[in-house]
């Protein structure tokens, strides 16, 4: 089976999780979840349900819609999985949430994030006789809980987890309980909710508020919430870690506009780096546009702060459907055309200041500068809402090698005549933790990981292993 192809200009989240404690719609429920984390992965989808010391699985490759149409397993705890491909391939045997036996009884597990140092893991699990079934690095979890003797699947991850690097927000259902585990440095988001009597641990708010569930609060860096009978129950992971470092990209591009994370609107935080972006590199224009739905919310903070209206100047066609069957190569070239149209009357004879999340490859940049000068534009100038992203993410997110993202090896001066705008600027490094701070000037330890910008890694001895076969 073939999957679907991704856009090679977007940088992808590996996935979305969702979880449900006590509820007699759980499977249901978490199918709603999933839909509204569609947009952390559309390669596959799975859930697991508990019910009568059982465990019910279904899952398949494509979009939430496809893979769970007409599903009938049932159980009163669930937990379900969307996913991208980044540590891994395609294979059936690679869609989660993973099912294991261990001397505990069976367990299934989702996992969002990239374990780095899984290849030393991997060696070391195979010196106990460990067989994998997958390629992804969530089986070596798995495999760890299972080879432990602790009594509780609490201990057994207290217990290890000093063997695991990278980045981990997990899932976990064992008997009647489940799990939410997040690792120290907390690079992936995890939350708690609440839906009448039943207890939700997801990847985001948005998947609360698809089915009217309140928000209670975040998972913390290095902790593990357990969720049973007995109520909500907390503990640390025993880690030297004290500094949080949550990925910046989330709020510029992964999480939806609605989403609440930190305390922190996504769709605010994404106006105030719109509104920083102006600050740093106005110019003088007609319309403000934004590539949709990237886009949107930073050109409307440029917009309020240049004070130069925001048109919708690019239509995104929200009926594209997807394929599993690649089309020819003259037909894949016209992809970004299907996907986006101009709105001639906002272009033509105008001076338009393009927004964007950001750039990877920047072929679609190009394509989009070329619709709008045969739109009639008098003058482009791209401002983009993150700084250069120069260097691939290993904690979870799905990125090109090195030679592969055009701002890392190209001046901004290339770049221009390269998209054949007029200019062409970043916001700073200082502008977009501004928009994080309230317009303050960071002073001290950011609790952000800003690698993909910056090249400053953690766990440099595995991070660097995978940077070498990267660069």
């Amino acid at each position: 089976m073939k999957f679907l192809k991704k856009n090679l200009d977007k940088i992808k989240d590996e996935c979305g999780i969702f979880g449900i404690y006590n509820q007699k719609e759980a499977v249901s429920l978490t199918v709603l979840g999933l839909h509204s984390l569609q947009h952390r992965g559309q390669e596959s989808a799975g859930i697991v349900s508990f019910k009568n010391n059982a465990l019910y699985h279904h899952k398949g490759a494509g979009l939430v819609n496809d893979v769970f149409k007409g599903i009938s397993i049932e159980g009163n705890i669930a937990i379900g999985h969307v996913r991208y491909s980044t540590t891994g391939d395609q294979r059936y045997e690679n869609i989660q949430p993973l099912i294991a036996n261990t001397s505990l009884g069976k367990i299934s597990i989702a996992h969002n994030g990239n374990i780095t140092n899984s290849k030393i893991l991997k060696k070391e699990l195979a010196n106990h006789d460990q067989i994998f079934q997958s390629t992804t690095d969530t089986e070596f979890i798995l495999s760890l809980l299972s080879l432990n003797n602790k009594d509780t699947i609490e201990q057994r991850f207290v217990d290890f987890s000093s063997k695991l690097e990278g980045a981990y927000s997990l899932l976990i259902i064992k008997n009647n309980k489940l799990i939410g585990v997040r690792d120290p440095y907390g690079f992936r988001p995890l939350v708690i909710g609440k839906y009448n009597k039943s207890f939700i641990i997801t990847s985001e708010t948005c998947a609360l508020d698809i089915i009217g569930a309140k928000y209670v609060r975040d998972i913390e860096p290095g902790e593990i919430v357990s969720i049973s009978e007995k109520g909500i129950e907390s503990r640390k992971i025993n880690s030297k870690n004290k500094q949080e470092k949550f990925c910046v990209f989330e709020f510029i591009y992964f999480m939806r506009p609605n989403s609440i994370f930190q305390n922190k609107s996504v769709s605010n935080i994404r106006e105030k780096i719109g509104s920083e972006l102006a600050k740093e590199n106005g110019v003088e224009a007609d319309v403000v546009i934004p590539v949709p739905d990237s886009g949107i919310h930073a050109a409307i903070g440029y917009s309020e702060t240049s004070k130069i209206p925001f048109k919708q100047g690019i239509i995104r066609s929200h009926y594209m459907g997807r394929t599993f069957i690649e089309p020819k190569i003259n037909i894949r070239n016209l992809n970004v055309n299907m996907k986006l149209s101009i709105n001639k009357f906002y272009i033509k004879n105008k001076k338009i200041i393009l927004i964007d999340d950001s750039i990877v490859r920047g072929t679609n940049m190009k394509k989009i500068v070329g619709m709008l000068k045969d739109g009639g534009a008098k003058e482009i100038h791209v401002r983009i809402a993150s700084p250069p992203f120069i260097s691939p993410c290993y904690y979870g997110i799905d990125t090109p090698t090195k030679q592969e993202l055009v701002a890392s090896k190209k001046s901004l001066k290339y770049l221009t005549k390269y998209f054949n705008c007029d200019t062409l600027k970043y916001i700073s490094i200082e502008g977009l933790y501004k928009a994080f701070y309230n317009g303050q000037i960071l002073k001290g330890e950011k609790h952000y990981c800003d690698s993909c910008f910056t090249e400053k890694y953690f766990f440099s001895k595995h991070t660097n292993n995978l940077r070498n076969k990267n660069h």
